[in-house]
């Protein structure tokens, strides 16, 4: 039975969202604050600190000062993150703006990349920007919002001295490589060197690398600026929970820099990725990239236990095509878990150029490879699948066991500096907390990640569904009534009544052929990206419908992929009956379980019909269905309810799913609803994912505050 009570009060309201929301600090981000952003004055100015007081490499801070990638760590890297130049910058509309240009309120996708190359680099900046926080943050100094006719610009200056010893320097563009790589930019940009054109990128959540050897020299101080274009909601972009205009469960949107920016010195041939993903009988998948091209290269991986120093393994692969695509045998035993989080220490090093003979009779008789790349990572042993249990309800398996999921959904936003995390420390906060409270299991929510919180992940032992990043509607507008009010209301139109082909691609957002490709390309490289992690368990492809197109194409492309984790396909409604879970959201109703009723009349004929030649093809060895015929039930999302607690909420009202009169009646209303949950396991429910791990924003449904000073659950 539909609560309508509960409908009515959770529907957002245009004068919640017009009310300013209150500047709350988490204890990291009050730190950055009163150290660095206190002499601000207005949004545009800021006088540094004290000179000398505090300071890194010409104004740049430890802040985030931790390797970016820690499944590629090399002795040699330098952080760039601090105070940058500034400036934005509005897109000409006259008569003489270059021939890109065609709208005055927004760029398409094609006019963003010619933006980027073609507009000056600014003679004057307005001010200083704190790098890597977006300029829509408090933390960044700027606090102020970038709008679809905006340009973003940012500069530093680097000298070569700063990025580590004399000799490896000078042989920059020789026998090293100097590398800039940007974890998260949002969403078109160019990189210029000294002036010239050195990169472009399209995507706000993936991060790319830019080879600057050719245009600095050794000796002389270089400059570094970056053009940025967003049209945060009035595009059709992947932008996942972004508004400008923030309600509700949309909130307020950044632009830019928003992950880490460093630099790198690499050899002239080098690692330029690494997937290192072992399964539960001791093997280990080995994925790598080779950048640089140098004959009979070979990539040696050893595999050492951290208990004892015990080598495990210890294999050269041939890397001469500058692909690495290999499965070694490994003597590991020690499989990882929630309660055991056990990782193996690896080493790899590529090998190239001949071998050399020792010089000296009296020296050991053994060849030595000429220079290599080194690199430090981990990896891990285990497996997870969806299969049937004893009595043959379809349950997650882990390393062949039934483990019943205790999810919570993680939006991954900070009031102090949004999508991006104000501290490391920060990252691992929300993961201990979750895991303190009894979950296993983040759902990291329409959002990919810094790569430091999948490490923590990792290494604390928190299993994580990982949400592809939504975009599409029409300005950036999804149709509410298809993707919201119908499936609240009407509960039938969860597995019926709407496919997501063609001719429903503009109701589900779906109808831009270029945010369908962005989606799918996107999709495939953070399949890729984070494949080596094993907190990651399962991918979620498509939320309630939004920007939902040909779930179960992109189903059989994902397990393709990557065939060892399962899929949802379809988190919420308009289920197509591909992936390996039926995947409801139910806020409300009575929790319960529902039928999964199989695949809408004739859709999936049409599909066996589509895709029967590529189904041939060796590589294709999964079906769009369960892959053992059977999907396990989720209730994906449910709960959300909400407690304000003053001095700790950025609005004045709560928005959520029930409104409770103390904190204590509030912690009892989500005790029960969590029982309730698990009291469905025993009638086939495989797992939960509860809303949320902290406020945001409007939202004061989070276990914790959105500040984090406030345990909420917690007695």
């Amino acid at each position: 039975m539909l609560d309508i009570k509960r409908v009515l009060k959770a529907a957002p309201t245009k004068m919640r969202s017009r009310e300013p929301l209150q500047q709350l600090w988490t204890p990291w981000g009050e730190r950055i604050d009163h150290e660095w952003l206190s002499a601000r004055a207005g949004n545009k100015a800021f006088n540094p600190a004290e000179e000398g007081e505090r300071t890194l490499d010409e104004g740049r801070t430890p802040m985030l000062g931790e390797h970016p990638r820690p499944t590629m760590v090399r002795d040699n890297c330098t952080m760039l993150n601090g105070w940058w130049d500034y400036a934005i910058a509005s897109i000409p509309e006259d008569e003489t703006a270059p021939k890109w240009r065609k709208t005055a309120a927004m760029l398409t996708r094609d006019e963003a990349v010619r933006a980027v190359k073609e507009t000056a680099i600014p003679q004057t900046f307005d001010g200083k920007i704190l790098v890597p926080f977006s300029p829509e943050s408090a933390l960044s100094g700027v606090h102020q919002t970038i709008y679809p006719d905006n340009l973003l610009w940012y500069r530093t200056v680097v000298h070569p001295v700063t990025l580590g010893g004399e000799e490896t320097v000078r042989q920059i563009g020789d026998a090293n490589r100097l590398i800039l790589h940007f974890e998260a930019v949002d969403y078109v940009c160019a990189c210029y060197v000294n002036g010239q054109l050195a990169g472009t990128h399209v995507g706000g959540y993936l991060p790319f690398d830019v080879d600057i050897s050719a245009f600095i020299d050794p000796d002389d101080a270089f400059e570094i600026a970056l053009c940025v274009y967003d049209p945060n909601d009035s595009g059709t972009q992947l932008r996942g929970k972004q508004k400008i205009e923030r309600e509700g469960i949309w909130y307020t949107a950044q632009s830019g820099i928003w992950q880490s920016v460093w630099l790198e010195i690499v050899p002239e041939a080098y690692l330029r990725t690494l997937t290192l993903k072992g399964a539960s009988d001791g093997k280990l998948f080995v994925r790598a990239e080779i950048g640089g091209d140098k004959p009979n290269a070979k990539l040696h991986i050893v595999v050492t236990d951290p208990a004892d120093g015990t080598v495990v393994s210890d294999e050269t692969l041939p890397a001469g095509v500058r692909k690495v695509r290999a499965e070694i045998a490994t003597a590991a035993e020690h499989l990882w878990s929630p309660a055991d989080p056990y990782l193996y220490d690896v080493r790899a090093e590529l090998r190239y150029g001949s071998a050399k003979p020792a010089e000296t009779a009296g020296d050991a008789a053994v060849a030595q490879s000429q220079p290599m790349d080194v690199v430090s990572s981990y990896c891990a042993f285990r497996s997870v699948e969806i299969k049937p249990d004893t009595k043959g309800v379809a349950r997650f398996h882990l390393n062949g066991k039934p483990l019943f999921v205790k999810g919570v959904l993680d939006q991954g936003y900070w009031p102090d500096s949004l999508m991006t995390a104000p501290d490391d420390e920060a990252l691992t906060h929300d993961i201990t907390a979750m895991k303190n409270a009894g979950f296993n299991m983040l759902r990291k929510h329409i959002k990919i990640e810094s790569a430091r919180w999948y490490y923590h992940c990792d290494r604390l032992g928190m299993l994580v569904w990982q949400d592809a990043v939504s975009g599409g509607g029409t300005d950036g507008e999804y149709n509410a009534w298809t993707t919201n009010r119908k499936p609240t209301l009407i509960r039938s139109t969860w597995n019926k009544f709407r496919d997501d082909t063609a001719k429903h691609f503009t109701a589900l957002g779906a109808d831009d052929p270029i945010y369908r490709r962005d989606w799918s390309r996107t999709c495939d490289a953070m399949v890729h990206m984070l494949g080596g992690h094993p907190s990651i368990v399962t991918w979620t492809l498509f939320n309630e419908g939004w920007g939902q197109f040909d779930a179960c194409d992109a189903t059989e492309r994902i397990h393709a992929l990557d065939p060892t984790r399962p899929i949802d396909a379809t988190s919420g409604w308009y289920d197509q009956h591909c992936g390996d879970y039926h995947s409801v959201h139910n806020y409300f109703r009575p929790l319960e379980i529902y039928p999964d009723k199989g695949p809408l009349r004739g859709y999936v004929a049409e599909f066996e019909k589509k895709h029967r030649r590529r189904r041939r093809a060796a590589h294709y060895v999964v079906l769009p269905v369960a892959r053992h015929g059977v999907r396990a039930f989720v209730i994906s999302e449910f709960g959300g309810l909400a407690q304000l607690v003053p001095e700790h909420a950025a609005v004045s009202r709560a928005y959520g799913y029930g409104e409770y009169d103390s904190i204590d009646d509030w912690r009892a209303a989500v005790r029960s609803v969590l029982a309730s949950a698990a009291a469905l396991e025993s009638r086939g429910l495989a797992g939960y994912v509860y809303t949320q791990v902290s406020d945001v924003e409007e939202e004061l449904n989070g276990l914790l505050t959105y500040d984090r000073r406030v345990d909420k659950f917690a007695e």
